[in-house]
């Protein structure tokens, strides 16, 4: 199926959130995940099913500055 993965159609084969992170070798407890403008709680990664035409942003955080 093809999705928007960060802001790029993209063609997919998992079927979940949590199988697309594993698919990309991204660690879910490191990342935030906007599923449709809907941030997920990372408890529903295993069970947000993805559809044709999803719009899916990995969002990272990272600290520092000075």
């Amino acid at each position: 199926m093809n999705v928007k993965l960060n802001g790029k159609l993209e063609h997919v084969a998992q079927t979940t959130v949590l199988e697309l992170l594993k698919a990309r070798n991204i660690e879910p407890q490191m990342v935030s995940v906007e599923h449709n403008l809907k941030i997920l709680d990372k408890s529903d990664f295993a069970n947000t099913p993805l559809h044709e035409g999803d719009s899916i942003e990995f969002l990272y955080y990272m600290g520092g500055g000075g």
